[in-house]
């Protein structure tokens, strides 16, 4: 699944197609994905000028003076940017058309979405799917204080609680893995028993973890691609995650794999006491 990182890197791909055009056509070829495309789609787009692209967590905000397109990538999901004439494959089901460009979103496995919130229903950060979320891991708001304070009363793992994202946003399963490991914190740890002082590790951990992974174009798993249709190589230089039964790249120790949530986390038992 594409995360924080993986979106971030598409969202500066299509910004700069995108930020001050007029939406010139909507293409939907199908009637949805995770959830049904919004009604009247083409005629809220189509004429309106975009001012700017943003994102909250792994959820990208194309706005607009009345309204905000939110598209999710899913599990297999991403956006390519291409001249008009590109016939659509099999699982190209959205286009956004800006120019003599558009930018098409293809999803395999169908669990993307793209949603309409109307400026008239309240601010962007008000709907549904946005209101709970935490805070962005790169931005000011996201301290060693806020963690600490947050996971008083949490008894679940720091690994499940940093996934949860109603404390912060967007840290997935592979950048929960690796910024544990570098801040040296066992993933199994309830988050209640970290101290202040390891939290102020784990959030530079995070900061570092995730500002590496956006300059390398994120990770490449299954389906993510970039805009411009490379790939990213962040995980040449994962220290953990999916390296069950290989020597830590710091101690030598074997890397194990063990499944929380139902989710894989890898740790190294040595340098993660």
């Amino acid at each position: 699944m594409p995360e924080l990182p993986e979106v971030e890197v598409t969202r500066r791909g299509v910004a700069p197609y995108l930020d001050g055009q007029t939406v010139t056509g909507v293409v939907m070829r199908r009637s949805g994905l995770r959830w049904p495309f919004p009604v009247g789609l083409e005629s809220t787009l189509v004429g309106q000028t975009i001012r700017r692209t943003g994102r909250r967590g792994k959820y990208l905000l194309i706005e607009f003076d009345h309204g905000t397109l939110l598209i999710h990538l899913g599990m297999s999901g991403h956006l390519r940017v291409l001249p008009l004439d590109v016939a659509p494959g099999k699982h190209d089901h959205f286009d956004l058309l800006v120019g003599a460009k558009l930018v098409r979103m293809t999803d395999p496995r169908r669990f993307g979405a793209v949603l309409w919130h109307a400026l008239a229903d309240g601010a962007v950060g008000e709907h549904l799917l946005l209101r709970g979320l935490g805070c962005e891991p790169l931005e000011d708001g996201f301290t060693a204080l806020h963690l600490h304070r947050a996971t008083r009363k949490r008894s679940a793992s720091v690994k499940q609680v940093l996934m949860a994202g109603d404390i912060v946003v967007g840290v997935g399963n592979i950048y929960a893995s690796e910024s544990l490991f570098t801040a040296r914190i066992n993933p199994k740890t309830a988050a209640q028993r970290i101290s202040l002082a390891r939290y102020e590790l784990l959030v530079a951990a995070i900061r570092a973890t995730l500002a590496a992974a956006i300059e390398q174009g994120g990770s490449t798993l299954r389906d993510f691609i970039a805009v411009n249709g490379q790939s990213g190589y962040f995980q040449q230089n994962y220290f953990t995650y999916d390296r069950a039964g290989l020597p830590c790249r710091v101690c030598g120790s074997e890397i194990r794999q063990i499944k929380q949530g139902q989710r894989s986390t890898f740790y190294c038992v040595n340098c993660q006491r």
